[in-house]
């Protein structure tokens, strides 16, 4: 059997060298190999390159790049678009006391929420804030046309919510005017309670009595401890009837 192993000249390299070079010849072949060009790698991997194409399916291989380009674009721009939406918070909307019964809404600020169920017996709607103010609202009965009517009608339901809500050792009558708001007009009372004992801060109430034709409302507002700003605050909130 003859010998397949070639021996090259002094200085020369063999050609497979260059793209395998840890690749040696270690077992004699059964037939001599005619000598060929050595295969880059991956040739050696995945076998020999496949030959052209003839020229006629060239314009379908060109279209078929173009079509793939234009599908990934839209699916990029499409990706790019639904990132940029989840990326930009939607604009929270304004919370607000909305009361069908009673035909007011109430815009509510930051840190206000709606109350699912008013804590009093006979309102249809109610709001509090963080620091402890509450805004309730219902329904009333026209006080009348007579002179008079609406003061007497705001300072008998002002004397019942003291009653019932504030329960004060004094109580004072800081605020006793005639209102206008929006399309309504009215009385507005307010009362502030104090306490003997040394665990109740004062508190605050006001009493809204307000009209428009077919419709009167009773919007009260409680805060205790009773502190300026917050007086404030509660107090721009129900003058934000509508």
């Amino acid at each position: 059997m003859e010998d397949d192993r070639r021996v090259w000249p002094p200085g020369s390299q063999d050609p497979e060298a260059p793209w395998n070079p840890r690749l040696r010849r270690t077992v004699e072949r059964s037939a001599p190999e005619p000598f060929t060009e050595p295969l880059p790698p991956s040739a050696r991997l995945y076998g020999a390159p496949t030959a052209p194409r003839r020229a006629g399916g060239g314009w379908r291989a060109r279209a078929g790049a173009v079509l793939a380009l234009v599908v990934a674009g839209g699916m990029v721009a499409g990706l790019v678009v639904v990132v940029l939406r989840l990326a930009v918070p939607e604009r929270a909307q304004a919370a607000r006391l909305s009361d069908a019964a009673a035909g007011v809404t109430i815009p509510l600020p930051e840190g206000w929420r709606e109350d699912p169920v008013p804590p009093v017996t006979g309102f249809t709607s109610a709001a509090r804030s963080a620091g402890g103010a509450l805004v309730m609202a219902r329904p009333s009965e026209p006080a009348g046309s007579a002179p008079g009517a609406a003061a007497r009608a705001t300072a008998e339901a002002a004397e019942l919510y003291s009653r019932l809500l504030l329960h004060g050792d004094e109580v004072t009558v800081v605020e006793d005017r005639s209102i206008a708001i929006g399309p309504y007009s009215g009385h507005t009372r307010s009362l502030r309670a104090e306490y003997k004992d040394v665990v109740n801060q004062p508190a605050y109430l006001r009493v809204m009595l307000l009209t428009k034709p077919g419709r009167s409302v009773v919007v009260v507002g409680l805060l205790q401890p009773d502190q300026t700003p917050s007086r404030q605050a509660l107090e721009a909130v129900m003058t934000s009837v509508r």
